[in-house]
């Protein structure tokens, strides 16, 4: 995918599994936040997609293709956040 990436995007894919290429982790989007609107139409809107998964088995922050669930391949920077609720792994790609 060529283009700018939007929360529009990813707002299909809320509750899918996006699975790392090449890689053993699967994270399943929870949510898309909004930034502020932007006074410039022509720029985009900042969003920032919030993903869980399993405890323990952490990915380490890094740029990742990721393939997902009855969708697209898609490619993003994807840090693991702090999570307070035991049994899970929140992990948070931030869009400006």
């Amino acid at each position: 995918m060529n283009e700018q990436l939007t929360a529009e995007h990813f707002l299909p894919h809320v509750d899918r599994i996006f699975r790392v290429k090449d890689g053993r982790h699967g994270l399943v989007l929870k949510k898309v936040e909004l930034g502020p609107p932007e006074p410039d139409p022509a720029v985009r809107r900042s969003f920032t997609l919030i993903f869980t998964g399993p405890p323990g088995d952490v990915l380490p922050e890094g740029l990742y293709g990721f393939d997902v669930d009855a969708g697209p391949t898609l490619g993003f920077y994807i840090i693991p956040i702090y999570t307070p609720v035991r049994g899970r792994q929140d992990y948070q790609a931030v869009f400006n």
